[in-house]
């Protein structure tokens, strides 16, 4: 009998308790910011922070090694083989031009772990974090990110340049090999 009173009396206890620990924060300030009219686009953050992924596409190559280490497989490179008699070859960091154009360079946030695995293995530093951390959208394809500068008509106009250049040099070494052999005396 006597346990049936104690267990009244907690009964009656135990949710006194949560009101007194429930009033005491309905007393202090607001933590809380209304996004986004209280939007801080920067704040501060620890440096092993992992935020969004901006490519300098000057810098990169090209060597796909950033989609080769990248676990989920969100970043697709595609390149062309730079012909020699293209007037307009982009240039490298460097003012070289590039024996590598990237015409597909694209990342799926989405799909990204923000590992830094890219970053880390991009030999040229092409690829960086940005402070910027925030990737709100309402649709899901607005976080593919195209960050090679190629228009799909340049790219078309490359590819047929560097089968232009194959097909003049096949037809020259060609034509150098019928002169080699016509210059050869037959043996009978």
């Amino acid at each position: 009998m006597l346990k049936y009173f104690k267990d009244v009396l907690a009964g009656f206890i135990t949710p006194l308790q949560g009101m007194k620990i429930t009033s005491s924060y309905i007393l202090k300030s607001k933590v809380t910011k209304r996004y986004p009219e209280q939007y801080d686009p920067y704040p501060t953050l620890p440096e092993s922070e992992r935020n969004r992924i901006d490519v300098d596409m000057t810098k990169c190559l090209g060597c796909q090694m950033c989609a080769k280490n990248c676990p989920v497989g969100c970043i697709k490179i595609e390149t062309i083989k730079a012909a020699p008699n293209d007037p307009n070859v982009p240039l490298d960091a460097n003012g070289k031009p590039k024996k590598l154009i990237v015409s597909k360079f694209d990342i799926d946030f989405a799909l990204c772990c923000f590992c830094a695995l890219c970053e880390d293995s991009c030999s040229t530093g092409a690829i960086h974090r940005t402070p910027v951390f925030d990737y709100c959208t309402y649709k899901r394809k607005d976080l593919l990110y195209h960050f090679s500068k190629l228009t799909p008509e340049e790219v078309e106009e490359k590819k047929a340049l560097l089968e232009k250049y194959n097909a003049e040099k096949k037809a020259a070494e060609e034509a150098a090999a019928k002169a080699k052999a016509e210059a050869e005396p037959k043996q009978d």
